[in-house]
């Protein structure tokens, strides 16, 4: 019965891509959903962002471990990227009417500026995407016994066809459903885990003393090491495209601000769940495999009765769905529209729609060999996807709405020396977070570059 109803739900994500592929006319229509989103459909894609492996099975992980001090990437870095995305980067980006980030950089910039972070952009896709697939794998794994290889596979082939047939119609729409399934089946299992554990003083007398800190001790390696934490996701996945995407897909420039705080403020409150979960099940069941990863999953098929399997299974399931196929899309999206576009600028709308979604085939293979054949840890693919983004990106994106100075070579300069630093760092394995020395020879790119030369500032 379990495998009956997880394949219908697998089964309802293709019939959506079907239904969703009757309202995709143009690339605009695949991209941004026709721009045509009403609040709640638009706050529901947004918080559906991240929604999957790494806040259902990843950062549970890391708190049974670590506590609050292991997650504040996740799940109060996404909440505070989402959040200063309405507050700062959704309103200038709306008017500009576009529909990748690289082209803001092409309209602020230059057409150099959008080639190089649109070849920024892709790559930093691979390590999330593998991520969902990674856990989408386990999920299945732990239902079937199928080993995990072939059910990343299966998962992988499901993502590609619905978000070919429907693009980001298909999304918003299975988004929506998935995240009232997710939402009912958490809050099910963690009325009867917190029954089973017995009440909150419980918790505090089994968990070891600091476990619900939320600062760090006051040494300087400890609070940059936090500060890193906060601003991996918290920055690094602004100037990602499938949040840009989703924000953007929003009817009006109010809904799409509205959206990101009503989505932030979900993603704060809500994440707390898995948390919770994973804990009470550690508390509850020690039996438990060692690979806290699979903390729920098993919990759910040891002690769940069938209808919570179901229901858990099938919500995780949509969950991971969704955030596969925004990662997918997105950086399909910039290849057609800022590879492909800048050297064939005379691509007709179609032909561009063609390939971007020849462009999610590709990506989808490549993610897979990823999933398959690298570490399996969803927690550090997700901050590895995050950091890439914002030593490159987050600075030129930042100045260039909000420094008049900023011009084509401090752009340049930011994403070329961030990204090398970064690298090098990781390479030295430096004492102090790579991330950080990025994010500063970045930001030290952009300022001494647009210094040193002077250009005509152009509004956004």
């Amino acid at each position: 019965m379990l495998l009956f109803f997880i394949a219908l739900y697998l089964l309802s994500n293709v019939a959506v891509g079907v239904w969703a592929a009757r309202r995709v006319t143009t690339s605009q229509d695949f991209v941004l959903a026709g721009r045509g989103l009403p609040l709640f459909l638009a706050a529901s894609v947004t918080f559906a962002t991240w929604f999957g492996s790494e806040t259902i099975m990843g950062a549970p992980a890391m708190f049974v471990e670590g506590g609050f001090l292991a997650v504040i990437e996740e799940p109060f870095g996404s909440s505070l990227c989402l959040f200063l995305v309405g507050a700062f980067f959704a309103r200038p980006l709306y008017r500009l009417n576009i529909t990748t980030f690289s082209d803001y950089f092409r309209i602020r910039f230059g057409r150099p500026a959008e080639l190089l972070s649109a070849l920024m952009v892709i790559p930093s896709y691979f390590s999330w995407i593998a991520a969902q697939l990674v856990a989408i794998g386990i999920v299945l794994s732990v239902v079937t016994d199928v080993p995990r290889e072939y059910c990343i596979i299966a998962s992988a082939v499901v993502v590609m066809i619905y978000t070919l047939l429907g693009g980001m119609w298909s999304i918003s729409v299975t988004d929506f459903f998935h995240n009232l399934i997710i939402i009912l089946a958490l809050a099910v299992l963690a009325v009867l885990l917190w029954k089973d554990v017995g009440g909150w003083e419980t918790i505090q007398k089994k968990t070891p003393d600091g476990f619900f800190r939320f600062l760090p001790n006051a040494t300087g390696k400890d609070w940059l090491a936090y500060v890193a934490a906060w601003i991996t996701i918290g920055l690094g996945s602004i100037p990602q495209q499938d949040v840009f995407q989703r924000v953007m897909a929003a009817k009006t420039e109010n809904i799409s601000v509205c959206a990101s705080y009503l989505a932030s403020g979900m993603y704060l409150t809500i994440a707390m769940l898995p948390l919770f979960i994973a804990l009470a099940a550690k508390l509850i069941h020690p039996d438990l495999p060692s690979d806290n990863q699979l903390i729920i999953p098993n919990m759910v098929m040891r002690h769940g009765s069938v209808p919570l399997q179901v229901l858990f299974f099938g919500a995780v399931t949509s969950a991971i769905l969704s955030v596969s196929s925004g990662a997918i899309l997105a950086p399909a999206t910039v290849f057609g529209e800022n590879v492909v576009k800048f050297f064939r600028p005379e691509i007709s709308d179609q032909n561009l729609l063609k390939t971007i979604r020849w462009a999610i085939v590709v990506i989808t293979i490549i993610c897979v060999l990823i999933s398959t054949t690298r570490d399996t840890n969803i927690f550090d693919l997700v901050g590895e996807s995050s950091a890439f983004s914002l030593v490159s990106l987050f600075v030129p994106l930042a100045a260039g709405i909000y420094w008049k100075r900023a011009n084509l070579t401090g752009c340049l300069w930011s994403m070329a020396i961030g990204f090398v630093v970064w690298l090098l760092c990781l390479w030295q394995k430096t004492e102090y977070p790579a991330i950080l020395w990025g994010l500063l020879a970045s930001t030290v790119g952009m300022i001494g570059g647009s210094l040193t030369k002077k250009a005509p500032y152009v509004a956004t």
